[in-house]
């Protein structure tokens, strides 16, 4: 069965929580998702960095591989600083990852963004904080 490479990105913190919250969404993907192959990577403060993910995933037999990014919004991380890092100009969002000789195909999602899941949250934490009053 063909599986598809998953580098999930996190921000990182110098406290554990983010790393953390990033090491156990990609710990539910890989359980629930039996076709991708999970790993995590951070921007900074914590480890593995992307490069380093990345390496790792050149050893994975997978067909392609997607980055994702467990960020709200698009910003400076999301627009300028990580997509050099896979070998993106600025603005682009599909390339290729050369693993074993080959290429395959390499793409970078969007952040969360306004999602209607995403407003479900909201209102489901604005509901657990309200029962504690």
């Amino acid at each position: 069965m063909d599986k598809t490479g998953m580098l999930l990105v996190g921000h990182g913190s110098t406290l554990p929580y983010n790393k953390e919250l990033v090491e156990i969404t990609g710990q539910i993907i890989a359980e629930h998702y039996k076709d991708y192959i999970v790993k995590c990577a951070f921007m900074n403060m914590n480890s593995p960095t992307i490069e380093e993910s990345l390496e790792e995933f050149r050893h994975e037999k997978i067909t392609a591989l997607v980055i994702v990014p467990l960020f709200l919004a698009k910003g400076v991380h999301i627009l300028k600083d990580i997509p050099p890092l896979l070998g993106l100009a600025e603005g682009s969002r599909k390339g290729t990852f050369t693993m074993n000789g080959k290429k395959i195909p390499l793409v970078y999602a969007e952040p969360i963004g306004s999602d209607p899941l995403l407003a479900e949250l909201m209102v489901k934490n604005a509901k657990r904080a309200l029962s504690e009053i």
